[in-house]
């Protein structure tokens, strides 16, 4: 385990979440499935309560905490994306809720918010032509899903 890393609180779902998210991301895999050593609220010994999982390389836990603190917006995952092909299957997969949908984030079936975000929209805002990243930063600000060719137009 890293000497930091994130933990996600989950209704219940971990080992499902977990799985989800490393079929989902790129280059992970799921480290460890703790069960519970005895009973506790909500569930009993021999339960899984605990998921360690590496999406791409970072530590990740989730906890069957059970419905008590769900997921807000104020915390979210990033991925950076090297083309428009890999925003479009990161987006069709985790997407499921349009109304939360801006710029770039999206929140998935467990309530978690991601930002699905390209490389190049961090390049196109840092260029030197400052009139051309405002236009960019504004294209962005009107987009759901972020569309590369969209953003360079700008």
């Amino acid at each position: 385990m890293d000497k930091v890393s994130t933990w996600l609180w989950s209704n219940f779902q971990a080992e499902e979440q977990a799985q989800f998210y490393a079929a989902t991301i790129p280059d992970s895999r799921i480290i460890e499935t703790a069960p519970a050593m005895s009973d506790y609220p909500g569930g009993k010994a021999g339960d899984v309560v605990t998921v360690e999982l590496e999406p791409a390389g970072r530590t990740y836990g989730i906890i069957n905490g059970g419905p008590g603190f769900p997921p807000t917006e104020a915390a979210s995952i990033q991925v950076l994306c090297d083309d428009q092909a890999e925003i479009d299957r990161l987006w069709t997969a985790l997407s499921t809720d349009p109304k939360a949908e801006q710029c770039g984030w999206l929140k998935d079936r467990y309530g978690v918010s991601w930002q699905i975000v390209p490389r190049r929209l961090l390049e196109l805002l840092a260029d030197p032509d400052k009139a051309r990243a405002k236009r960019v930063n504004e294209a962005m600000l009107g987009m759901k899903k972020l569309d590369i060719a969209g953003l360079e137009a700008a």
